[in-house]
């Protein structure tokens, strides 16, 4: 073992509290319970039986109250997956007490909110990482370390392609309402749009079409959209969330987050919406059981990256290049025994311990929510959107 290694493993691990025990909560306690560099300290939500569930598995504390667990002293950094609205002030005030923060995605719900992060950041030097999104898959940077080395020639466009049942699944009323978030652009299609932006680079024009087709949840249930980068690459990116055709289909019936997902599924999720009365609390932390496996690497729908000399997309466990001299797969390593947002978990330790900055900070999240503001001015306006980010 190297000096510099066992300086990295001699590191203490980051204290970590967690803001908002429900759903994306659950997925990231489960990654930082397997990872050897993150400890979790602490809990914040104001439901009562997320809260109970985890000081009962954890034994540490718990807290109703953002403020609370921002001023305790054992907390190092917050992980804020509460709703949309609360992104952005929760991230400043965390920073504002001394913590890094890693918040999820959108940072914010406006520019001037993501105006607000990123002077906080500036002004405290604290770290702050928007993830986890799937621009942190390791496939996916493989394909953008394969972009960036010129090995297929110069990139042409990208197509990102998601057809699931996001619009059936147990949600808050809040996750469907525009005005605090919610919809399927700022929840899903932000994935896709932080995919193709760490592929392709700073976007310069947008024109979309955001519609909604289920009269049984009164929300946008799909999306297309045509993104232009300023080196004249394109992407198109689409996403439907009825739950009638499964885009899994396509990728050996693989779930999302990299385990084997149940086949021709098509409309059970629908179905059980339709038939079922809402619950929120049913999804947060100790409600349901999680995977702890990950056979497979993650993915986010399909993607296609065409390139001069060659085709990339994901495979189960890599990735597919279709080239010149035919197609071979390119095994791609993930984390041993680590189920899916520890590659989010190790850019903030990177951050915290080593000083390494991520290029996922607060100036990347006000990018990614201005590409989505363009998204919904486009479809309003009916109209090409030009960008600053």
């Amino acid at each position: 073992m190297t000096i510099e290694s066992t300086a990295y493993v001699a590191q203490p691990p980051i204290r970590l509290g967690i803001a908002g025990l429900g759903l994306a909560g659950s997925f990231m306690i489960r990654a930082a319970v397997a990872h050897p560099r993150i400890a979790l300290c602490a809990g914040m939500d104001p439901l009562p039986r997320p809260c109970e569930a985890f000081a009962r598995q954890f034994d540490v504390q718990v807290y109703s109250d953002f403020h609370e667990l921002c001023r305790d002293p054992s907390v190092e950094a917050i992980y804020i997956s509460s709703p949309h609205r609360f992104h952005a002030s929760q991230a400043v005030e965390a920073m504002e007490q001394g913590k890094h923060v890693l918040v999820e995605k959108p940072l914010a719900l406006t520019l001037g909110e993501c105006d607000e992060v990123v002077a906080a950041a500036d002004r405290t030097g604290l770290h702050l990482i928007v993830g986890h999104t799937h621009a942190f898959d390791p496939n996916i940077r493989e394909i953008h370390r394969i972009i960036e080395s010129g090995e297929l020639g110069r990139l042409g466009m990208i197509l990102a392609f998601n057809y699931n049942d996001f619009l059936s699944r147990p949600h808050r009323s809040d996750e469907f309402d525009s005005e605090k978030g919610g919809g399927i652009v700022f929840n899903q299609v932000a994935h896709q749009i932080e995919i193709v932006r760490l592929l392709g680079g700073r976007i310069r024009s947008v024109r979309a079409s955001v519609g909604a087709l289920d009269a049984s949840r009164l929300a946008a249930g799909h999306c297309m959209a045509f993104l232009e980068f300023e080196n004249d690459a394109a992407a198109s990116v689409v996403f439907s969330s009825y739950d009638f055709f499964d885009s899994d289909e396509l990728h050996h019936w693989i779930a999302e987050g990299g385990t084997d997902k149940e086949p021709h599924r098509h409309g059970k999720t629908r179905e059980a919406f339709l038939a079922r009365a809402s619950d929120h609390e049913a999804l947060g932390f100790g409600a349901r059981v999680l995977p702890t496996e990950q056979p497979y690497l993650p993915h986010f729908g399909l993607i296609v990256v065409t390139c001069e000399r060659g085709d990339m997309r994901l495979s189960p466990n890599g990735i597919l290049i279709h080239g010149t001299q035919g197609t071979r797969e390119t095994a791609v390593p993930r984390g041993a025994g680590r189920p899916g947002h520890g590659d989010a978990l190790d850019a903030l330790w990177e951050a915290v311990r080593k000083g390494r900055r991520c290029a996922h900070d607060a100036r990347w999240g006000r990018a990614t929510v201005e590409i989505v503001l363009a998204i919904l001015q486009s479809t309003k306006s009916h109209r090409e959107v030009h960008l600053s980010c």
